[in-house]
């Protein structure tokens, strides 16, 4: 209810005695390091406090693009009389969600049970030993709306805790009982994997999806990536044969032209926002993150593979400029997220009004309000600062028959002209204040971001790409891989917080698509010991599926296994991928039947929610198709030709597999490199004659 929106970068004066959140390398827990609040960040040290005061814990959670996580930080987290209130009756624990997704889930079931919906800032009240009492979102500094003001709960909860603690603690026994129950569900009978089941969750989401605007659902609207990838999965089994396959493609290709035309994709920078507010993708919540843009740069990226659509491939490529140029760590990492707003007021950064236009673009500045949609007006309010008038956001849905016929242009000027405009506008936006930097580095976005780069590099044919994904890998291999066990977060060569099962199956799958860009071995042989970290250290060997957190990780009040897809895959569908693919690549039968247990676990509700399921989906479709593989040995510049052959095509669950010299995988066996480069195309264990060409090569995949 009142998810990420767009936050006042700095929200926090620092204290001249700052709290103990000063000592985090957290960008987030650092902006609240100057409140009066006495915050501990999580740890043995507040809930030690708490039991020795006998005093209730308030947990609040955020992230720092959160824009209501920075109001409430403005309206009751600074102000000295509500942190008197805090301080006194309450130990306080501040969390970044991005740094500790384990507690965040926890906790987000709890709200969710209380409340019935969810969101940013997270708040809870809960007994020294972690069990929740009370839960919430954002509070008011004082009663507004149908919600009470944040000192008046302060004050209830306190008073209960003193006065009715039988009660309070009845009602967190009961809220902790109902969460470990919710966490230790077996799931009864349901869809079985079989195409039959695929094929009615696309009519699930066809049953949702915005026939005009593209998307699933309605505002607020969200690109939702793995629903997508989901659905050319099942065009890539049916191609256009069938209606499914027909249907399945249409509502991709719809959903992307729409997005990449209006204001959620960033017309002059590349990249995408979080989410629109509108069912149009015109008007966005402004932040931008590392997830987003990788899963949605591979998403443009297949797209164009299946359609060769170049302005797809325009789409793929600025996506990941705008990463290399504006997110990437010096040591090679990604950092988290850039804000929404710029001197404290959303989208200052990226809105223009026309006067703005045309100081920047003088006689140009008729053609750019046609061609990005301005009006005098503006289609961007902000109830904050209602004295901010005409301001756009900006798209790029022009009549372009309009414009050639009203400024006497042929359609190759206009498009040249435009380019000139663009570099302009842009141009002059850097010279304004930027949003704010999380520059975190997070293990599992990362992994997300080095599948991106790595394919990306393969498909287009841009080394760059390929440079940044191997020097991505070597970072977190040397950074975030420690005594053989992976940490979640790196900041400013810190690295922390045991890894997560998130952190292990993204860079499992990153790693799989580098080493289909370079055939270096090393890549697929670290994949295949993140792989057996998830086995042995993730696995429920009772009832199957994989926990959240390792079974040797830091014990919460439940150990909960992540199913659903939130902005990035889930957890067990991300880990079914991988598994598939360790078990296409390396052999172990086993490995592939992971997706069966998976699958087992939410069956009973598949089809009931299928747009939260569409990583899950994915496993399915690549556990029913044919065992693809196609080996290609030769030295790396000699068999160039026959890997741009391959690129070509749009081939999710193939094995891809070069190598110098043939040898370290099953699919090597008996084919030693032969004095030229040659390319084994098999399914099913039959293989065809070996392509030498990059013509016959193709004729094959054809």
């Amino acid at each position: 209810m009142f998810a990420a929106q767009s936050p006042p970068w700095r929200c926090c004066t620092l204290d001249p005695m700052p709290n103990r959140l000063a000592h985090e390398t957290s960008p987030y827990l650092l902006q609240h390091a100057g409140n009066p609040v006495d915050w501990y960040p999580w740890g043995d040290e507040a809930f030690a406090k708490a039991r020795a005061e006998d005093k209730p814990i308030l947990l609040s959670i955020g992230y720092s693009s959160c824009h209501w996580c920075h109001v409430m930080a403005h309206e009751s987290f600074e102000d000295p009389a509500t942190a008197d209130l805090m301080n006194r009756y309450f130990v306080n624990i501040k969390v970044d969600r991005e740094e500790r997704p384990d507690v965040d889930s926890v906790y987000m079931t709890a709200v969710q049970a209380v409340t019935g919906s969810g969101g940013w800032p997270m708040t809870v009240f809960m007994t020294p030993d972690g069990q929740p009492f009370h839960a919430g979102t954002y509070f008011p500094p004082e009663d507004s709306h149908g919600r009470p003001g944040f000192p008046r709960v302060l004050q209830f909860l306190h008073e209960k805790w003193t006065q009715e603690r039988e009660q309070v603690l009845e009602s967190a026994q009961g809220l902790a009982g109902h969460l470990r129950q919710a966490a230790a569900r077996v799931a009864g009978p349901g869809a079985p994997i079989s195409h039959e089941t695929t094929n009615a969750a696309v009519e699930r989401m066809a049953e949702h999806y915005d026939t005009t605007w593209g998307g699933i659902g309605t505002a607020p609207k969200f690109p939702s990536p793995s629903n997508l990838e989901f659905l050319l999965a099942v065009h890539y089994r049916d191609g256009r044969s069938t209606e499914t396959g027909q249907a399945a493609l249409e509502m991709v290709l719809h959903t992307l032209r729409a997005m990449a035309t209006g204001g959620i994709y960033d017309q002059l920078g590349g990249g995408f926002a979080r989410y629109s507010v509108d069912e149009r993708w015109l008007v966005p919540h402004f932040e931008k993150m590392l997830y987003d843009n990788a899963q949605l740069a591979r998403l443009y990226l297949h797209a164009y593979q299946l359609t060769r659509d170049e302005g797809l491939a325009r789409i793929a490529r600025e996506t990941l400029d705008f990463l290399l140029r504006e997110m990437q760590d010096p040591a090679g990492g990604f950092h988290a997220a850039l804000d929404a707003d710029s001197e404290g007021i959303e989208g200052k950064y990226y809105v223009w009004t026309i006067d703005q236009v045309r100081e920047v673009l003088g006689d140009d500045t008729d053609l750019a309000v046609g061609w990005y949609g301005l009006t005098p007006e503006g289609n961007f309010h902000d109830p904050h600062h209602p004295e901010l008038t005409g301001r756009n956001v900006l798209s790029a849905r022009p009549d372009v028959a309009n414009l050639l016929s009203r400024f006497g242009l042929g359609e190759e000027q206009l498009l040249d002209r435009m380019d000139g405009i663009q570099a302009r506008l842009l141009q002059a936006r850097e010279q304004r204040v930027r949003p704010g930097l999380d520059d975190k580095v997070l293990t599992s976005w990362n992994g997300l971001a080095l599948a991106a780069l790595a394919e990306a590099a393969r498909v287009l044919d841009e080394p760059e790409y390929g440079l940044a994904a191997v020097r991505l890998a070597a970072f977190l291999r040397e950074s975030c891989w420690r005594d053989g066990r992976l940490l979640h977060t790196w900041k400013g060569g810190i690295a922390k917080v045991e890894g997560m099962l998130e952190d292990y199956a993204y860079l499992g799958l990153g790693l799989v698509e580098l080493y289909k860009l370079t055939g270096e071995l090393d890549h697929l042989e670290w994949a295949r010991d993140l792989l057996d970290h998830i086995l042995k250290r993730f696995r429920d060997v009772e009832r199957g599926g994989f926990y959240e957190t390792a079974v040797d990780g830091e014990p919460l009040i439940v150990r909960q296994k992540p199913f659903f897809d939130a902005a990035t895959p889930s957890g067990n569908g991300a880990a079914a991928l991988f598994a598939l693919w360790m078990g296409r690549y390396y052999g172990p039968a086993a490995w592939e039947h992971v997706v069966d247990e998976v699958v087992s676990n939410v069956a009973d509700h598949l089809l009931q929610a299928a747009t939260g399921f569409g990583t899950i989906l994915q496993a399915m479709e690549f556990a029913l198709s044919p065992h693809r593989e196609i080996a290609i040995v030769g030295g790396a510049l000699e068999r160039r030709p026959l890997e741009q052959a391959i690129a070509r095509s749009f081939l999710p669950w193939t094995v891809i597999a070069p190598s110098s010299d043939g040898e370290g995988l099953p699919i090597f066996e008996g084919r030693a490199p032969a004095g030229q480069p040659l390319a084994y195309v098999c399914e099913n264990m039959t293989c065809r004659v070996p392509a030498s060409t990059a013509e016959e090569l193709a004729a094959q995949l054809a």
